[in-house]
């Protein structure tokens, strides 16, 4: 096995994604070949409605493949248990809590689920790793305040400590910053960049800010109507990628800046 290979952490082979129904199969994007390396910050792009979030679902084992294999660690996704995929993969979803009446620190022990008894009792160990999530992710203060009682960012980052708890190789996130300013998007990212190179984990995340996506990120995967690209985003950059999402009676990417421009 190759040097490149070991450091390969996820992978998909002819994976083709969509919803299964009793008449058809309602296909969203095929033929879909990726590989992550471990210790990266990649981010999901693509306009809005391609297939981000059920591609990111069925790459969680949330939503079943239609065909093709989904590989971490080498292993095939449809062979791992529920109990195993939880020590290797964990996820931050956009879904509203069920109850925000927990407290920050009860929210993010919850990480500790899959390696506690079946009491739930937490370990000195489980203790200090949850108190090294809050710290890493700044949220210490809030540890004793109720989730309710927290701004839409704050609770983003108690989600990110909770999954930092979990002690996963791989963090997925869909659209980690909805409801965020530009200024706390930003952050968020440059705080999922941080853990990256801190942990070295794995951080993939979905998201419409494909401009800091492709200031921030180390690679990207792109869905297009035609196709799904994955790159680091200087070579997405060069071979055109970013012009051939939008239609570009309205916007157009700019190579030169990273940036999309409104059409004169």
């Amino acid at each position: 096995m190759t040097k490149k290979n070991l450091n390969i952490i996820l992978k998909t082979e002819n994976l083709s994604i969509g919803y299964k129904t009793k008449r058809e199969d309602l296909m969203v994007a095929s033929n879909i070949n990726i590989e992550l390396e471990k210790g990266k910050l990649i981010g999901l792009v693509g306009a809005n409605g391609i297939g981000k979030s059920t591609l990111l679902r069925t790459l969680i084992k949330v939503q079943p493949s239609l065909s093709g294999l989904i590989l971490i660690n080498n292993k095939d996704l449809n062979q791992t248990r529920v109990q195993e995929l939880a020590k290797q993969l964990s996820i931050v979803l956009t879904e509203q809590m069920t109850s925000k009446n927990l407290s920050v620190y009860e929210l993010v022990a919850l990480g500790r689920h899959p390696y506690t008894n079946w009491v739930g009792n937490l370990s000195q160990n489980d203790i200090e790793i949850i108190n090294k999530s809050l710290e890493m992710v700044n949220i210490s203060n809030l540890k004793d305040k109720k989730c309710f009682e927290l701004s839409d960012g704050q609770l983003q980052k108690v989600m990110i400590a909770r999954a930092m708890a979990q002690d996963t190789e791989i963090i997925v996130l869909d659209e980690p910053k909805t409801h965020l300013d530009m200024y706390h998007k930003a952050y968020i990212l440059k705080l999922l960049q941080k853990l990256t190179k801190e942990t070295g984990k794995t951080i993939l995340f979905s998201s419409h800010e494909i401009e800091l996506a492709i200031q921030l990120c180390d690679t990207m995967i792109v869905m297009t109507n035609n196709d799904v690209i994955c790159n680091q985003p200087c070579n997405l950059i060069s071979e055109g990628i970013f012009e051939t999402l939008f239609p570009k009676d309205l916007i157009k990417f700019d190579n030169s800046t990273g940036s999309f421009r409104v059409s004169k």
